[in-house]
Order: structure tokens, then sequence, then C-alpha cells
């Protein structure tokens, strides 16, 4: 029950010990929490240093599909060079998700 369905609640009680104008006085007495709506920069700052440290850390294992990579000789065959090669978006989201729960988890 919120402070404001109270004070309804409570204006349509009958008086006893304490009149209705005292506890009404009470109750907005009672100060709300504040809740924070908004990422600030620090929040963000800590969130995305976070990933970049993951996936730093990551060093490609399992990032990229090694598997499928393309490669080709360059110059005069002394040098490989990939042509190609797939993300793993799949693999990147769960890292982050874990980073965003974790950072969730902490906070609550």
């Amino acid at each position: 029950m919120t402070k404001a369905q109270t004070l309804a609640a409570l204006e349509n009680q009958l008086d006893s010990f304490y009149s209705l104008q005292q506890v009404i006085a009470i109750i907005e007495g009672i100060a709300e929490p504040e809740v924070k709506t908004q990422l600030d920069q620090d929040i963000i700052d800590d969130i995305s240093g976070s990933i970049e440290r993951c996936l730093d850390n990551n060093n490609g294992t399992d990032l990229v599909d090694v598997d499928n990579i393309e490669l080709s000789l360059g110059y005069n065959n002394f040098q490989i060079e990939i042509d190609s090669a797939a993300i793993d978006i799949y693999r990147i989201m769960q890292h982050i998700n874990r980073i965003l729960e974790d950072y969730v988890a902490k906070k609550v």
C-alpha cells in the first residue's frame, strides 16, 4: 500500500486514540524512497568497463568461430591473411548478460 492509498483509507476510518489529523500528519511525515530511474554516467562507465574487461580477458577464444575462418596467402606467399571470420554474437551476448545480471545483483 502506498502512502497515498494509506491516507485515503484512513480518511474513511473512525477516530480512535489518535485523532485522524494526527495520524495523517504522521503518515505525511513519512518520506517515500527516491527511486533512481535514469542511468548516470558513472553507472554507464562502470558497466561498459566491466564488459570491455570481460571481452578483453576472453582473448577471442570463444568469441570468434575459428573453425570457419577463411584464409588466403598474401604477398609472395609469405603472409597469411584473414579474409573473413564470423563473430559468435550469441556468446558475446552471454558474457554481456552475465555482467549485467551481476551488476543488478550487487545493486539490489
